[in-house]
């Protein structure tokens, strides 16, 4: 996985991290329940700690 020195993930990099298709991950963000994501020029970004933080907070296994 290409993680640039920033931290930033890219979209397809998320997605790939998370085990899901990108679309999914676009759709997620659409309906705003999916892990906090960034603005950057005119692509998103991830941060690997905001994914992290997101799975821990939609875990089944609270």
């Amino acid at each position: 996985m290409r993680e640039e020195l920033n931290g930033m993930l890219t979209h397809d990099e998320a997605a790939r991290y998370l085990g899901i298709q990108p679309q999914t991950l676009y759709y997620m963000n659409y309906r705003g329940n999916g892990p906090k994501s960034y603005k950057v020029g005119k692509y998103r970004r991830y941060r690997r700690r905001d994914i992290d933080a997101w799975l821990e907070a939609n875990s089944s296994e609270r």
